[in-house]
């Protein structure tokens, strides 16, 4: 069975800029891979991250402004 896992070691992380230097709940995202759009926990960036769909990413986005 092939891996479903990304290697996502190379990616560049940014983080929301709803973020705010007191540490709260942070999202990061990255823009490195066309189609698909990695988000992780910015308070556990070796940890897991979700990979969604460009299109799912932008309604996602698009409802929460």
């Amino acid at each position: 069975m092939p891996s479903r896992r990304a290697d996502l070691t190379s990616a560049t992380w940014r983080k929301s800029s709803y973020s705010n230097s007191d540490g709260g709940n942070c999202v990061e995202v990255s823009d490195d891979f066309p189609g698909a759009i990695p988000v992780r926990d910015s308070k556990q960036p070796e940890g897991p991250a979700v990979i969604f769909g460009t299109s799912a990413w932008t309604a996602f986005v698009d409802n929460i402004r």
